[in-house]
């Protein structure tokens, strides 16, 4: 043990660079043996030994692989409560329209016997046949409106105004025509109190500017009853026009459709045909007078009733296998 411990001083001391002999380390190794010795003791023996540090185990380091690569660059998402501004759909300027190469279309007597069945318990004379057009224009074009005669008519209990002086000769035609309500002072006021007893109102061009300083327009207005220009309904031939009235029919484009009634329950599919014949022609010629700028086609044509669905019409009186037109002609 000693002799390890002169060891250990020989090496500490070599490397503190102090010199120092074998014997000197043993006699200092030795404890004094009174004392005098203790305290006359070399200042290096007050050195701690160093034989542990030199006899202590040296810990190996090793390398340390770390877990995860370090990130050189790491992108920042700041969240932000500004709302994106929403890009503007870009208007449509016409009325959408549905393709009708996949659409169930309709013979005329196969659209009329369904529609028989749905308004099987239902009173005739209420019910009636309806006809649908659905154009291709513009919605801010101009629109198709007119008036009609079928050949078959629909109402006939139509009762007409016509605004013309009494002892005139224009009031005489109207009579005969068949109109209900004929004058002007004694109309003006019958109007003026509510009392409108009448479907259809003409005045007669020479009546035109005392019906104006009568203000009917606000009573008459938004019923569709004042007499304008426009509508045709000023004229100067009144037994004429009465005579085109009674069982007469007016159409008005709205929203891209044109609806009219176009028969009874109980006419017969050749009566149907005809009228419907006669709505499409008038209707065709009516778009073909416009301007050139104002295109307008038919997309579509549905025939409904008062209580059925619309079934969509293929232009064909009678299918292969539809059933006889003389079954529709009877009575529900």
């Amino acid at each position: 043990m000693a002799k390890a411990q002169l060891d250990g001083r020989v090496l500490a001391a070599s490397c503190l660079g102090i010199p120092e002999s074998p014997t000197e380390l043993l006699a200092q190794s030795r404890p004094p043996s009174t004392p005098a010795d203790a305290a006359m003791a070399h200042p290096r023996s007050l050195i701690a030994p160093l034989s542990r540090l030199t006899t202590s185990s040296i810990a190996v380091s090793r390398p340390q692989v770390q877990r995860f690569a370090p990130v050189p660059y790491q992108s920042i998402r700041c969240a932000t409560t500004k709302a994106q501004p929403k890009k503007k759909k870009k208007a449509r300027n016409t009325f959408l329209q549905y393709d009708l190469k996949r659409a169930d279309q309709f013979s005329l007597v196969d659209a009329m016997q369904y529609i028989r069945a749905f308004e099987v318990g239902r009173n005739p004379s209420s019910s009636k046949y309806e006809l649908h057009v659905r154009l291709r224009t513009l919605k801010n074009g101009p629109v198709v409106r007119n008036r009609l005669r079928l050949p078959h008519p629909v109402k006939t209990d139509i009762r007409i105004c016509v605004i013309a002086a009494p002892d005139s000769k224009a009031a005489a035609e109207a009579r005969a025509a068949g109109a209900a309500l004929v004058g002007e002072d004694e109309i003006f006021n019958q109007i003026k109190e509510g009392k409108i007893d009448f479907d259809r109102c003409v005045c007669h061009i020479d009546s035109l500017q005392k019906m104006n300083k009568a203000g009917l327009g606000r009573v008459l207005g938004p019923k569709g009853l004042m007499p304008s220009t426009k509508a045709g309904t000023v004229v100067t031939q009144v037994g004429t026009s009465v005579r085109n009235m009674v069982g007469g029919s007016e159409y008005r484009e709205r929203l891209g459709v044109i609806r009219m009634a176009v028969g009874q329950l109980g006419f017969t599919p050749e009566e149907m045909q005809r009228n419907v014949k006669a709505f499409m022609d008038a209707l065709k010629k009516d778009m073909a007078q416009m301007s050139d700028r104002i295109n307008k086609e038919i997309h579509e044509v549905v025939l409904s009733s008062t209580n059925s669905p619309g079934f969509s019409l293929s232009g064909d009186f009678r299918g292969p296998e539809s059933i006889s037109p003389k079954e529709l002609s009877g009575p529900l």
